[in-house]
C-alpha cells in the first residue's frame, strides 16, 4: 500500500551534496509545499504534495497538521548506550577539577564501568539498551551504532553483543553493533597488551563472526589504552577476518588517526587533539572524520577541528559519543547545534554531518537521503524554516518520526 505523507512547508532531501569538503547552505535544495511518497519502507518520490497526490490518487494520505519541515533520520555513528549503572561520582570528580586520568586512578573512568556493566545481566542490558534507542528515536536519530566495550572478557564481550542483536528487534530505531573489545586492557588480565590483544582475535572474534553479532570492530589508541604499534597490529588482524575498521582516535594525543588511514579505517572518531597533519592525513583520505561535541561537553575540553577539517576536504560527521562516563547527555541535536556555534559550521554542514555522511561513517548507501530507493527514516520539526531547528540549540525536537516509513510518536 502506497502512502503519501504531507504537506510540508519545507523538505531537506540532502540529496546531490558532495560527501566531503565545505558546504554552504545556498547548496541546500529545499522542496517547498512538499510530500513523500512511500511503500514498504522506501522513499517512491518526493516532490510537490499537490503533483504527487494527483499522479497518485489511490495512495493512502498522511497528512500533516500545521507547519512543518522534514529531514531525513539522523544517523548516530557513535555511542556506549549498551552499558550498566552510571558514573555520575566521575562528573563530580571531574567539575571539582579532576583530570580524566585522576578520576580513572581513583577507580572511576571505563573500569568502573565495565564492573557495573559485568554485574547485570544480558536481560537487563536490553532493557536499559531499548529506553535509550527509543528515547534517540523519539528525538529524531533512526539509526544508532552501539559498541561494546564495557566487557572486556569473551563471554562478557559476548553479553553485550548478543543484547545489542536482541534489543534491535524491541525497538523500531536500526541498532548497528560493533565490537570494542580493545576498549583497555582489563585490570584483571593476567598478561601484556599484546597477549590480550592476541586472545580477542584468537577467542572472541571468530565466534562474533560465527553468530553474525558484528562486522565491525573499533579500538581505542590512547596513551592510558592502546597503543599504536599493538594497535596497528589487531586492526590488521581483524582486516584480514573480514572485520570493518573504525578508531577511538586522537581524543587526548595524536597518533590514532595516522593508524586509521593506514588501515584504511572507515571511521576515525574524535579528533579533539588532531592537528594540521592529522586533518590533512584525513582530508586526503577516505576514511570518515566523526566529532564528538558530547564528549567535548563532558570533559570540559575543546572541540574538535571540525571547520579546518571541512576547509581542507574531509568527510566530517557528528556523533553523540553517549557513554556513562565523558558524554552522559546523548542529545545529538543539542550537541551539535552547540558545537556549530563554536566551529562555525553552517546548516548544511551540520544536517550533512548528521544525516548522509554519518551514515557513510557506518557504509550505509541507502540511509541519511530523501530520495527514491532510500529508506523512508525520516523526521519532521514543528516551524516554517529549516533553520530554526539549530537556532533553538536542540530545544525544538521533531513532532513526528518515520522508522522505515512507520510513524513513531515521541516519548512523552
Amino acid at each position: 500500500m502506497q502512502k503519501l505523507i504531507g504537506p510540508f512547508k519545507q523538505i531537506l532531501p540532502l540529496n546531490g551534496l558532495p560527501l566531503k569538503g565545505a558546504l554552504k547552505d545556498e547548496q541546500l535544495h529545499v522542496i517547498l509545499n512538499g510530500g513523500v511518497l512511500v511503500e514498504n519502507g522506501i522513499l517512491l518520490a518526493v516532490g510537490d504534495f499537490d503533483e504527487l497526490r494527483n499522479a497518485n490518487p489511490s495512495a493512502q494520505i498522511e497528512e500533516m497538521q500545521g507547519d512543518s519541515v522534514l529531514l531525513p533520520g539522523f544517523v548516530d555513528c557513535h555511542t556506549h548506550i549498551c552499558f550498566g549503572g552510571n558514573r555520575a561520582k566521575d562528573y563530580a570528580m571531574r567539575i571539582a577539577g579532576k583530570t580524566y586520568l585522576e578520576i580513572a586512578k581513583a577507580g572511576g573512568g571505563i573500569w568502573d564501568t565495565v564492573t557495573q556493566t559485568r554485574a547485570v545481566d544480558e536481560a537487563a542490558l536490553v532493557a536499559s539498551l531499548v529506553q535509550r534507542a527509543n528515547r534517540h528515536l523519539a528525538e529524531g536519530v533512526t539509526t544508532i551504532e552501539v559498541k561494546s566495550g564495557y566487557g572486556l572478557g569473551i563471554d562478557e564481550e559476548l553479553k553485550q553483543l548478543r543484547a545489542i542483536k536482541t534489543a534491535s528487534v524491541q525497538t523500531k530505531a536500526k541498532l548497528m553493533p560493533t565490537c570494542l573489545a580493545a576498549h583497555m586492557v582489563p585490570k584483571d588480565f593476567n598478561g601484556s597488551q599484546e597477549e590480550y590483544l592476541q586472545y580477542m582475535v584468537d577467542d572472541l572474534l571468530p565466534i562474533i563472526k560465527q553468530e553474525n553479532l558484528t562486522n565491525r570492530v573499533d579500538i581505542f589508541i590512547e596513551q592510558s589504552a592502546i597503543d599504536k604499534q599493538n594497535a596497528l597490529v589487531y586492526l590488521n588482524k581483524a582486516k584480514q577476518l573480514g572485520f570493518d575498521i573504525t578508531v577511538h582516535a586522537d581524543q587526548f594525543t595524536t597518533g590514532g588517526s595516522a593508524v586509521a588511514v593506514e588501515v584504511g579505517a572507515v571511521s576515525a572518531d574524535h579528533l579533539e587533539a588532531s592537528g594540521e597533519e592529522e586533518i590533512g592525513l584525513l582530508a586526503k583520505s577516505q576514511t570518515v572524520a566523526v566529532t564528538l561535541p558530547g564528549a567535548s561537553l563532558g570533559l570540559g575540553m575543546p572541540y574538535a577541528p571540525a571547520r579546518k577539517l571541512l576547509d581542507t576536504g574531509a568527510c566530517l560527521a557528528i556523533a553523540s559519543d553517549w557513554n556513562p562516563g565523558s558524554a552522559p547527555m546523548g542529545d545529538l541535536l543539542m550537541q551539535a547545534a552547540v558545537m556549530s556555534a563554536a566551529e562555525k559550521l553552517s546548516a548544511a554542514e551540520v544536517f550533512a554531518g548528521l544525516t548522509y555522511r554519518a551514515a557513510a561513517a557506518l557504509k550505509l548507501d541507502n540511509h541519511g537521503i530523501l530520495a527514491p530507493g532510500k529508506l523512508a527514516d525520516m523526521q519532521a520539526y514543528p516551524c516554517a524554516d529549516y533553520r530554526e531547528i539549530l537556532y533553538y540549540q536542540g530545544k525544538l525536537k521533531p513532532t513526528s518520526v518515520w522508522a522505515g516509513g512507520v510513524t513513531n510518536k515521541p516519548l512523552n
